[in-house]
């Protein structure tokens, strides 16, 4: 098929920042897009050459926007899946597959698949509500502190919870949900891992993530990891294994702990592209989007090693400020070499919502870090309504 500055037409089931990422490659190799997302304010309203506003949980939403491309991909996995399997089930090619969806929308299962196919992982029970829960807190069997999971729609933080003692259970909604021990770990780290339809299969290097102590959000994305070249090799090795079980196509984010004896236990993924893999844009040979690209549309993968040392900050909405968005001091980081700023394109900012990313790379990891303290120490998200 010819993809290239003709009819061909890929649709994108989300139109969020990744979408748009996603949409300057595809501008690059002049592919035609169809985008379809909730919101008529999402980043990729002006990105594609069609873009629809509707449900991404409504089957016939999703059936009929299927119905008007020639390939089928995400850049958000919480998709009707059922709409997905009927347009494969008449040929359509959906990637990743709507088999692959299902397997890790649902984190219960996700740790099912790592359990039953010896991947190391964080211990855990599974609970089908929160009465089953109490029940079990009420045997005295639980052990505090650990982590509280929701089965399905957790994202950056939302549906995920550390429970110090029993009035943590009090506010949890009623939901499937797991139960994960409290592991003390070193590092949390993630290997992106790209496969094509034929097969061809390649990794980015492992990525450090620093995050925020109260949001649970990845503040810093290091690449490489500073770790020592065994453990980066078991983290590869591992996802390499994670991604061979899901059998996905595109980028699959497997994200990581690096425990105190140098352990690796897979936390979850992602099947998508993803936070940790922002840097790729400057730093690496073959940024993760146009892998993901270049894999569903089977072609031949670039090269994922790195250009030069780089490290994410991500922009997220100050705490009291909400309303239309300012970036304060941006001329100031902008003036700093290596320093490339990524505005997502959202109007409004609150607390903690992700609003863009800023790139630093430099040849000089120590030097790549100074920078990236400095511009999050500079630039600020605030609104000035």
């Amino acid at each position: 098929m010819n993809y290239f500055s003709s009819d061909f037409k890929l649709g994108i089931l989300g139109g969020g920042q990744l979408g748009k990422m996603l949409l300057a490659e595809t501008r690059k190799f002049d592919i035609q897009t169809y985008a379809l997302d909730p919101s008529k304010d999402a980043p990729c309203q002006y990105g594609t050459h069609y873009f629809e506003v509707g449900n991404l949980l409504d089957f016939d939403t999703v059936y009929q926007f299927g119905k008007k491309v020639d390939v089928l991909t995400i850049e958000i996995e919480n998709v009707n899946l059922d709409a997905l399997d009927q347009l494969e089930a008449e040929g359509k090619k959906v990637f990743p597959s709507p088999k692959t969806l299902r397997n890790i929308q649902s984190k219960i299962t996700q740790k099912n698949i790592y359990l039953s196919n010896q991947i190391p992982t964080v211990n855990a029970k599974t609970f089908e509500n929160k009465s089953e829960l109490v029940a079990e807190i009420l045997k005295g069997t639980l052990t505090y502190p650990c982590v509280w999971k929701q089965d399905r729609f957790g994202y950056d933080g939302y549906g995920v919870k550390i429970l110090k003692s029993e009035k943590d259970i009090t506010d949890l909604p009623e939901t499937p949900c797991l139960i994960e021990d409290m592991i003390p770990f070193k590092n949390e780290l993630a290997v992106i891992v790209v496969r094509s339809v034929s097969g061809e299969v390649k990794t980015y290097p492992v990525v450090e993530m620093e995050f925020h102590p109260e949001a649970n959000q990845v503040e810093y994305v290091i690449c490489p990891a500073r770790i020592d070249e065994k453990v980066a090799q078991k983290a590869q090795e591992i996802a390499l294994k994670v991604s061979e079980v899901f059998n996905h196509v595109g980028l699959l984010a497997v994200e990581m702990f690096q425990t105190e004896n140098d352990e690796i236990l897979v936390n979850e993924v992602a099947p998508r592209p993803h936070n940790s893999g922002h840097y790729s844009i400057e730093a690496s040979y073959t940024s993760q989007f146009e892998n993901h690209l270049r894999a569903i549309l089977e072609l031949p993968l670039g090269n994922t090693a790195s250009k030069v040392a780089g490290i994410m900050v991500n922009l997220v909405g100050e705490e009291g400020f909400s309303g239309p968005v300012v970036y304060e001091n941006i001329e100031k980081i902008m003036a700093i070499d290596g320093v490339t700023p990524h505005l997502y394109g959202k109007r409004e900012t609150r607390p903690f919502r992700k609003m863009g990313h800023v790139t630093i790379v430099n040849e000089d990891m120590t030097e790549a870090r100074k920078v990236a303290e400095e511009v999050k120490n500079s630039i600020r998200v605030i609104s000035h309504s």
